[in-house]
């Protein structure tokens, strides 16, 4: 996709955010705002995708402070993904990864009504993928492009009627590098067969990968193929505690908790496929103690949360604890219902 360069733009200069210099990642090409880029046909934040924008879901989603989630992939014409065993889908130069971070704040008219917050990009250029974010204005009619993030608070009632509120934190560009990063690579996350095998958003009955395929865009699949397919976290039609809490763990953790992460030197692994029971955690001491550890021995003890750093970290909205560090500024409680089951059950034999 080709934007026009707009004469006499004027190009942000380098900023210093939390300690760290944010080089200007503004290519002259990149628009200032979402709505040039011609995603969504009608009012911009009713999200309807215009043509070549393809709406998808997956299994399970990274928490992020209860906000939901729509989410559509960009490609040129002609242009089409192609399936890989392992890692996300490939892509072609020109594709864009959309999501978008919203709360429903109220109901009107028996509706509930719809607040924007921000619009991620992912862009592959010349084989590289560059993150954007965009922030939505407060008429909820564009969004502008934004390199230092913000934070904002956000009023909304949940699924058991509860008036809550969150200081929602938009990322600046480094911590959105930082969670793609992969061995020094930005690259998407979300995008594996493993989280887009799962029913269609449209046509529920049908996969949605064969979806994908039978129109056109999605080459390499093979339907007749057993293909890997991640757990719903808070489904357990879907796999038994082991497997959600790892899906769960996976999804929220292992982009920086892996072999290629940026936390690889913590020798913690929380990829869904690692099967090594101290990697994953179990009477696995942190490699440092005090107060990011809560004095606690271990990263999971069996049956004993109360005595695992992992619940500890995830309890705690201390920036220098909690965990995952971005993301997030809540705990999410339904998750640490789960994880805490998880360790309950998990037998002294690891």
């Amino acid at each position: 996709m080709q934007f026009p360069i707009k004469k006499n733009r004027t190009i942000p200069k380098a900023r210093k955010v939390e300690g760290e210099w944010l080089a200007n990642p503004i290519a002259l090409s990149a628009p200032k705002w979402l709505s040039e880029y011609g995603f969504f046909e009608g009012n911009l934040a009713d999200l309807n995708p215009s043509k070549q924008v393809y709406s998808y879901a997956i299994n399970t989603p990274l928490f992020s402070d209860y906000a939901e989630k729509a989410r559509l992939i960009y490609l040129q014409n002609k242009q089409t993904m192609t399936y890989t065993d392992h890692g996300p889908l490939d892509f072609p130069d020109g594709a864009i990864l959309i999501k978008n971070f919203y709360y429903h704040t109220e109901q009107v008219s028996g509706h509930k009504r719809r607040q924007m917050l921000e619009t991620r990009l992912l862009v592959k250029e010349k084989g590289k993928w560059s993150p954007r974010n965009y922030i939505w204005n407060t008429a909820q009619t564009d969004a502008r492009l934004d390199v230092v993030g913000k934070t904002e608070l956000v009023k909304w009632t949940d699924d058991q009627g509860r008036s809550r509120e969150v200081n929602y934190v938009i990322p600046n560009r480094n911590q959105c590098n930082n969670c793609h990063n992969a061995n020094n690579t930005i690259v998407p996350i979300g995008t594996t067969v493993a989280q887009l095998n799962r029913p269609d958003l449209e046509n529920p009955q049908h996969n949605q990968l064969a979806v994908f395929s039978k129109a056109k865009i999605l080459t390499g699949y093979d339907p007749a193929k057993d293909h890997d397919k991640l757990p719903v976290w808070d489904d357990p039609s879907t796999g038994d505690i082991d497997q959600r809490s790892h899906a769960y763990l996976d999804v929220n953790c292992a982009h920086c908790h892996s072999a290629v992460g940026s936390a690889k030197n913590t020798g913690l692994f929380l990829s869904y496929d690692e099967t090594h029971p101290r990697s994953r955690g179990v009477f696995k001491p942190p490699i440092a103690a005090g107060k990011g550890s809560g004095n606690l021995n271990f990263g999971i003890v069996p049956g004993k949360p109360e005595e695992s750093i992992l619940i500890y970290r995830m309890k705690n909205n201390d920036p220098a604890i909690r965990m995952p560090e971005i993301g997030r500024t809540i705990a999410h409680e339904e998750g640490i219902v789960l994880l805490t089951s998880y360790i309950n059950q998990l037998s002294e034999r690891n």
